[in-house]
């Protein structure tokens, strides 16, 4: 321990998340007929007292006047209280356990509700310093301690002065009456604490703003809960993420920068330096190139169920895992394509298009059921076999075709080629992936094994039909309907044109790549993708990731976390064991797994260790990348 380091800490919205006389406010005036005006107007006074407008001692007072407080409001206090210590200084009670003989809480609050709350904590008695209610012989409040040094103006200042504390003094607080300390010359340093509130005229007196308690502690090499506070996670998101991802992701004490639409490769570039997750759907392209410039990046979530717009071996190669939501959208797309379905083989389009031209045109010519249509689906994943059960309800005989292996559904048969499933239906709809294999698996040929007058369906990826092709065969009626959701070249924003050789082709569905666009399904995956994310940084939990080899780990008490990332060569594991053999250190826990590119390993050890293990971990040959959790 650094004996010549001290800490002086705040109570109010400091310690704990709220102001204590606001809080008793609401416990002493609840039956009172002017509660809600009374606690506004405490409310007032404090933050004239906190940001130097208004002398400590006047706002007591004028506090305590508005009150009527007794002594048996302060144990209902105290209890409040104690379920409101700020988040940053629960998770960290081990430090300030360990530091408590260089930790003092000085504060113009209380004594009689701070004691109680901070000593669980670990704080020393005789190291707490605050003002002293005066209570009559009914135990109302009817005054303080005016003797005391804080009581007064400057009364922090005073306080230090009697202290004498000989090293470097540290002051967290998040008032005026905390930056008198350094001001007067007492502190080497004052942290504004924003955890709780943010005051403009004390942050703007900082040496430094600190969102955590974390933040201090990162600062000044202390041991901690968080090896890296979360607030300097930066986290870029685009293409307009369902609102939910960034409420979640704020939550977790990440810093947030939102962009409606997608970027070109020359500003995501720009964009994604120091950024730690970038969440993006099927627009933006994560390149080669984009990956060179992102210097922090530890995760990249796809909001959708693709992840053919990112390079994924060259995030693999740099330590970057990629999660997607290969089940949220799912319902919403087989939706899309049921409906699609229908409108196409009634016609509806066209006639739709020549009843708002004023024609009424009521045939059943080319109109027909769905029933005991032969539905051909290409691509046997979660959306292609839901397609599957639906439509066989409907009364559809469904017949599919996958690379892999995959069991039927229902009474689905299974074709053994594409061209058979070409051959043999009546409406072909496609949910493949964007792998670089699929690139123009539908062109002209494949139209052409296609029976006369076929529905043609393409919801999974643009670049996998031939568009041209596709245009020939609705002009030549082979095809005599078609739905496209998706296409090669998409606009990054709603403001840029649309363009198309399919646009205006008779009895044809253009839609602009919104098979997964429901509130529901855009809801579903801004919860799961950042859930998955959240997980990864906290625990190291890998499950779901589309690159990284899954594992699926438990919160740990007591212990740190190691993860160790590297490219898949024998020798790392041991590498790994023999550092921490060398150095001494216990291992606790150890998991590793690997794919064909990368080999992840989480060791579990004591909490003791020096920076030379760290500094020795990530000089083993073949490191990819290595990180602390806790």
């Amino acid at each position: 321990m650094e004996n010549d380091k001290y800490f002086v800490i705040d109570f109010d919205s400091t310690f704990t998340k709220v102001e204590a006389l606001d809080v008793l406010a609401e416990i002493s005036l609840q039956h009172h007929p002017e509660q809600p005006q009374r606690i506004q107007k405490v409310k007032e006074i404090t933050d004239a007292g906190m940001d130097g407008s208004l002398s400590v001692k006047e706002s007591l007072e004028q506090r305590l006047s508005l009150l009527e407080a007794k002594k048996e409001h302060i144990d209902a206090l105290v209890e409040r209280l104690k379920n409101e210590v700020s988040e940053s200084f629960k998770r960290n009670r081990d430090f300030i356990q360990a530091w408590n003989k260089q930790i003092y809480i000085v504060s113009n609050g209380f004594r009689d509700f701070i004691e109680p709350v901070v000593a669980p904590y670990g704080i020393r008695p005789d190291h707490i310093f605050a003002n002293s209610f005066i209570y009559d012989k009914e135990g109302n409040i009817t005054g303080f301690d005016l003797e005391n040094a804080l009581a007064g103006n400057n009364g922090k200042v005073a306080q230090l002065k009697k202290l004498e504390l000989e090293g470097d003094v540290y002051v967290i607080g998040d008032g005026y009456t905390d930056y008198e300390i350094k001001a007067a010359g007492l502190a080497n340093r004052f942290y504004a604490f924003t955890e709780n509130v943010e005051r403009n005229s004390i942050v703007d007196k900082a040496d430094h703003i600190t969102p955590s308690l974390d933040e201090v502690l990162f600062l000044n090499k202390l041991s901690r809960a968080y090896s890296y506070p979360k607030h300097r996670i930066k986290v870029l998101l685009l293409e307009s993420i369902h609102p939910l991802a960034e409420k979640l992701l704020r939550q977790e004490g990440y810093s947030l920068e939102v962009h409606p639409g997608g970027l070109d490769e020359h500003e995501l570039c720009e964009r994604i330096k120091g950024v730690s997750i970038l969440g993006i759907r099927s627009k933006t392209q994560v390149t080669k190139k984009v990956l060179k410039h992102a210097n922090k990046l530890i995760a990249v979530g796809a909001f959708c169920i693709g992840t053919n717009q990112i390079d994924l071996e060259s995030c693999s190669s740099r330590g970057i895992a990629v999660f997607n939501a290969p089940f949220s959208n799912t319902r919403s797309v087989v939706e899309l394509a049921i409906g699609e379905i229908i409108m196409l083989i009634r016609n509806l389009p066209d006639k739709s298009h020549k009843m708002h031209e004023g024609q009424w045109d009521k045939s059943a010519r080319n109109s027909f059921e769905i029933r005991g249509k032969k539905l051909g689906i290409i691509g046997y994943g979660n959306i292609g076999s839901q397609l599957s059960v639906l439509s066989e309800n409907l009364g559809m005989d469904v017949y599919y075709y996958d690379v892999v292996e995959k069991l039927a559904l229902g009474n689905a048969s299974k074709c053994s080629s594409l061209e058979e499933l070409l051959k043999k239906a009546d409406i072909i709809s496609l949910h493949v992936d964007g792998r670089k294999e699929n690139r123009n698996m539908i062109g002209s040929h494949e139209f052409a094994l296609m029976k006369e007058g076929v529905i043609f369906l393409n919801l999974s990826r643009g670049h996998v039909v031939d568009i041209a092709a596709l245009k020939a065969a609705i002009e030549s009626g082979k095809v005599t309907g078609a739905g496209v959701d998706v296409f090669p070249e998409e606009p990054k924003t709603n403001d840029e044109p649309f363009m198309s050789e399919l646009k205006g082709l008779p009895n044809t569905l253009l839609s602009p790549h919104i098979g997964g666009s429901t509130l529901e399904a855009q809801e579903n995956i801004a919860q799961f993708v950042p859930g998955k994310i959240i997980d990864y940084i906290n625990t190291g939990s890998t499950t779901n990731s589309v690159n990284f080899p899954n594992l699926q780990l438990p919160r740990l008490e007591n212990a740190h976390r190691l993860i160790h990332i590297h490219h898949n060569t024998p020798g790392i594991l041991a590498g790994i064991n023999n550092v921490l053999a060398g150095h001494q250190i216990n291992i606790n826990g150890q998991y590793l797994k690997t794919n064909e590119h990368i080999g992840y390993v989480i060791t579990d050890i004591d909490k003791q260790y020096s920076q030379d293990v760290i500094r020795d971990l990530k000089s083993i040959k073949n490191t990819i990348k290595f990180r602390v959790l806790y």
